[in-house]
């Protein structure tokens, strides 16, 4: 069993659970606003300069949990397909093209942005957006697209499945309680801001 199992972080595919999926053979498509467009297979990512940056996912539906994060910046696979001025949002789709949602490029050039394959050094199972999922720690995470498969670089901001359905196009964290999943679930506070980095 994987960590965030073994935590009982929340299971939550809001377009149906995937099931298994093909790690050695996933591509990701990045297209757009580049010059470069570009189709990147798994081993491609994994030659990519590694980060791992430690941070909190945090769920609208008020659960966080803390860990190392491993994967790439988003910012480093920007410069490789050659993003034009012009991109100022970064949308991301999930495998079978039902799930969307688009960051601004701002976020998404921040240090901890990343397209994430592992969870304190254990690939990320289906059930927690592998084989590669976002990690935008500043924003609730449905922006966190899990199971990425396209990013596209857009010039103007397009809701998501979720902005669609009511949640805020922003995903800016707002305080009150929250499960600290780190804690057995223990329900705790957390401040609003740009990222959840503990409780109060």
């Amino acid at each position: 069993m994987n960590k965030l199992a073994a935590m009982n972080t929340p299971i939550f595919w809001a377009e149906g659970h995937p099931g298994k999926l093909d790690r050695e053979n996933w591509t990701l498509d990045i297209v757009g606003a580049c010059a470069a467009p570009q189709t990147f297979s798994w081993q491609d990512l994994l030659k990519m300069q590694p980060a791992t940056v430690e941070g909190r996912l945090t769920s609208v539906t008020r659960w966080s949990v803390f860990g190392s994060w491993t994967g790439i910046r988003i910012s480093d696979i920007l410069q490789k397909v050659q993003m034009q001025p012009s991109c100022n949002y970064i949308r991301f789709w999930s495998v079978g093209l039902v799930y969307d949602t688009s960051i601004p490029l701002e976020i998404a050039l921040k240090e901890k942005s990343l397209l994430a394959w592992a969870f304190d050094d254990e690939y990320l199972s289906e059930d927690y957006g592998g084989p590669l999922r976002g990690f935008i720690p500043y924003l609730w995470g449905y922006k966190s697209a899990k199971s990425i498969v396209k990013i596209e670089l857009m010039e103007h901001y397009i809701p998501g499945f979720w902005e669609m359905r009511g949640y805020t196009d922003s995903a800016e964290i707002e305080a009150g309680p929250c499960r600290d999943i780190n804690d057995g679930g223990k329900l705790k506070q957390i401040a609003g801001g740009d990222e959840v980095k503990g409780f109060i």
